[in-house]
């Protein structure tokens, strides 16, 4: 083996994402050769020692990649300290233990829909920066009736925090007694993103559902059940292809 990155080591390791295991880098927790790593340190699984809290870590773990549909109140997460459910506990223990799975991104507790779990940093990394252009799909329904201005604004890309926001991709699909359904096409996700910016346009949002990733999509699938990948979604989402 060559030396690599430490942060494509753990994550390769299936034990966290790459940008989580920097976070750890960062905490001391990490050693190679018995001392404490830094960010920008590399190693050589062949010749050196490394550990993630004293524990050694290993070799690279067999590559899984699950789909899941969130149910609302389930945390995106791998453990909740207030003890909430998490994605994990919708799986089975032979793969929600010891595998390194961990959610590919994220979705607010309110939110439901399609959550991406992988033990795979390569893939995790280019699900998640938006350099790669996975687009994310959602089906939201809003109070009220939104303006055509209103809807074209949103359209644009409503500056968050004072930054601003990418275009967005917004098709009205029906009005009702519960507001309005939109369907949304986005390219980022910033914290809480789709809410935050019907808040500000002044129509909040009563449903939120993700309903694809990239080519993934929901499908049939039913609230709080998981499935593995299709040879054909792992080739048209591997960057390694």
């Amino acid at each position: 083996m060559t030396a690599q990155r430490l942060q494509k080591l753990l994550a390769s390791a299936g034990l966290c994402s790459r940008r989580r295991a920097e976070e750890l880098i960062l905490q001391g927790r990490v050693t190679v050769n018995g001392s404490v790593a830094r960010l920008g340190d590399q190693a050589d699984l062949s010749s050196d020692r490394l550990e993630l809290d004293g524990k050694p870590v290993g070799p690279p773990a067999a590559s899984i990649t699950v789909l899941l549909n969130k149910p609302r109140g389930v945390i995106c997460s791998c453990h909740d300290p207030e003890g909430r459910p998490t994605v994990l506990d919708l799986l089975p223990p032979e793969l929600g233990e010891g595998t390194g799975l961990h959610p590919v991104g994220r979705l607010d507790g309110a939110s439901r829909g399609a959550v991406l779990l992988s033990n795979d940093g390569t893939l995790t990394l280019h699900l998640t920066h938006p350099r790669f252009g996975h687009r994310k799909h959602y089906r939201v329904w809003v109070a009220g009736e939104p303006s055509a201005a209103a809807l074209e604004q949103w359209r644009c890309g409503v500056p968050l925090d004072g930054q601003p926001s990418q275009p967005v991709g917004v098709k009205e699909l029906a009005r009702g007694r519960r507001g309005t359904l939109l369907e949304l096409e986005m390219g980022e996700g910033r914290n809480r993103q789709i809410r935050r910016t019907a808040e500000l346009l002044g129509y909040p949002v009563r449903d939120l559902q993700r309903v694809a990733i990239g080519p993934l999509r929901l499908g049939e699938l039913p609230e709080g059940r998981w499935r593995h990948l299709t040879p054909e979604e792992w080739r048209e989402l591997d960057p390694r292809n």
